[in-house]
């Protein structure tokens, strides 16, 4: 029998990553030069902590491994803290990003997240365990995260309405 110490299956020598990363798109752009064109790749990553912490990054790079590793520095960089309230969202939100139109709602618990594409990803990786989602409008999956961010920020917990009612 082999006694010897496995490796772990995490990064940084066992140490497990603080926040847990999605790639949502990975599209590849080009740019017209004089010899020709120049092909790079963009890319859509959204982290979270899956406790009510969640940042987006949208970054460009030669090849993929680049691009993604510099949208994850730009996600951590841009963090939102949300305001959970037994595993879902305050109350329900409607915002308007460029032509993207996003409808969120706190759900009962045991109903899930009911959203789809990148409306998911990113309240998977949010923590929020029971939501009803509507994207309308544009299918731009950056413009549906930068819809879910928006109505993020519009956010508010109880107590932040209360004191702001005084």
């Amino acid at each position: 029998m082999d006694r010897r110490p496995r490796k772990s299956n995490n990064r940084e020598g066992g140490e497990r990553r603080e926040f847990e990363q999605k790639v949502v798109e990975v599209t590849r752009v080009t740019r017209v030069v004089a010899g020709g064109k120049r092909m790079r790749f963009r890319a859509l990553v959204v982290i979270g902590d899956k406790k009510g912490k969640v940042g987006m990054g949208l970054r460009k790079g030669v090849d993929v491994a680049e691009s993604v590793n510099k949208a994850v520095n730009q996600a951590k960089k841009s963090m939102v803290t949300l305001p959970l309230i037994n595993g879902t969202i305050p109350h329900q939100v409607s915002v308007k990003y460029k032509s993207s139109k996003l409808f969120l709602m706190p759900a009962k618990p045991g109903s899930g997240i009911i959203a789809g594409g990148a409306v998911r990803a990113v309240m998977d990786l949010a923590g929020v365990k029971n939501v009803v989602g509507k994207m309308l409008g544009s299918s731009n999956k950056v413009n549906n995260v930068k819809a879910v961010f928006a109505a993020f920020e519009k956010m508010r917990s109880k107590q932040e309405i209360h004191t702001s009612r005084k």
